[in-house]
């Protein structure tokens, strides 16, 4: 009997209508891991890269060795913190509304995924550079970018620093470490090793942080840029967001056969590890050892953040047409805004009734800035930036002397 070649297909666990199923995923405890010296090995982060990192329990308690990396981030750093994720979720939720009415034509929400960026910011020091991809304005919200100039480039209106030059969700700010966004998301690992390798060579101490998504490293540049850096060994920290979906893809498809994406940095001899993304303590903890490590010149570590994307890819999207309408409710490892929250009333430094009134704060503030910003032009009424506005930067400046020659030649 003559068998033939078969291919073989990733499947996700569930389908539209199905019931959500995560029975695969492997929650270990909290706590188990231990803290690796900063000049780890990739050989000896094995079990790091194939496991999860987890600070917080059930109870909401931090536990565990990795625990001690939050000595440094004092009960106001966590309130901060909180309040960073509670208005970067706000933003999406009120930003999504305005685009559905016309006012904007395009819109990238990060719920589910807020103490990643949000955490990660905390570790990070002026002159740093982040190379964002979607998802990572908690670095900006963290950071303290003005909310006017934050929401000014969703519309881009008059409140645009970049005055209408860039898609509306991709942000750049430049003196807050944040490189312009590129729709071509593979892009930001190359130059993020590229801008740490010239960093290096002009002996500045600042580091690089590359971002990329589960889906994107299936792109050529993920694996260019691990490549330089396992040869250059510049301070880079490279960071994998798996969320469990691509634009409407599986991110089985993007692994492979493959155990994890962390894994995948160990063949090219570059230390990486594995974290919970939903534990606003993990990510703490994991971001000040990884700094640390960098800045001390032990060289690059790629960091996987387990989490999952609740809301749709973008404004565009229909995820009920991939994956069971509620299977953001079932994702085990909780919501990250509940579980900071749960571990602040744990030891006593906040309570439901303080939550409650910090969402009417951070609510009420969104709105009366959301109001300053579309007064000044949506797409429903339109005030547009003056057309020569947008060739200013874009092109040098005419020199005097050629001026007067082109006045003399009457050109």
């Amino acid at each position: 009997m003559t068998s033939h070649c078969k291919l073989s297909f990733a499947h996700p666990p569930a389908r539209p209508g199905q019931t959500p199923d995560f029975s695969s995923v492997e929650i270990p405890k909290a706590g188990l891991l231990p803290v690796l010296p900063l000049d780890v090995t990739a050989a000896d982060c094995v079990e790091h890269a194939n496991s999860l990192i987890r600070v917080m329990d059930e109870n909401g308690e931090a536990v565990g060795p990795w625990a001690e990396f939050l000595t440094r981030f004092d009960v106001d750093t966590l309130r901060a913190g909180l309040r960073d994720m509670m208005m970067s979720r706000t933003i999406d939720m009120r930003m999504m509304n305005a685009q559905r009415q016309g006012k904007m034509s395009f819109y990238i929400q990060g719920v589910g995924e807020e103490a990643i960026a949000c955490g990660f910011q905390r570790c990070l020091k002026a002159g740093d550079m982040n190379f964002p991809t979607y998802r990572q304005q908690g670095l900006l919200i963290a950071g303290g970018y003005p909310l006017e100039m934050l929401l000014g480039q969703f519309y881009s209106n008059a409140f645009d620093p970049l005055q209408g030059r860039q898609l509306p969700t991709l942000h750049s700010a430049r003196d807050y470490g944040y490189f312009t966004v590129s729709g071509n998301l593979g892009t930001q690992y190359v130059h993020a090793v590229g801008w740490a390798m010239a960093n290096a060579l002009t002996q500045k101490d600042n580091i690089s942080i590359g971002w990329i998504g589960d889906g994107s490293t299936a792109s050529n540049d993920f694996h260019t840029a691990l490549l330089s850096a396992s040869s250059y060994s510049p301070p880079v920290i490279l960071n994998v967001v798996n969320n469990q979906w691509a634009i409407s893809t599986y991110t089985g498809v993007a692994k492979g056969r493959g155990r994890t994406y962390a894994a995948r940095a160990l063949g090219y001899g570059i230390p990486a590890i594995r974290v919970d993304g939903n534990d606003y303590l993990a990510v703490l903890a994991v971001s000040e050892w990884a700094t640390r490590r960098v800045r001390a010149d032990h060289g690059p570590v790629l960091i996987e953040w387990y989490t999952y994307r609740v809301g749709a890819h973008s404004s565009s999207d229909d995820p009920s047409a991939y994956r069971p309408r509620d299977e953001g409710k079932a994702w085990p490892f909780g919501d990250p805004i509940d579980r900071l929250k749960k571990h602040l009333i744990h030891i006593g430094e906040w309570s439901e009734q303080r939550h409650v009134q910090a969402e009417a704060e951070v609510l009420s503030t969104v709105v009366e800035v959301q109001k300053r910003v579309e007064a000044a032009g949506t797409m429903i009424d339109p005030k547009p930036i003056p057309g020569a506005t947008i060739f200013k930067g874009v092109y040098a400046e005419m020199p005097e002397h050629i001026r007067r020659q082109r006045q003399e030649l009457g050109v």
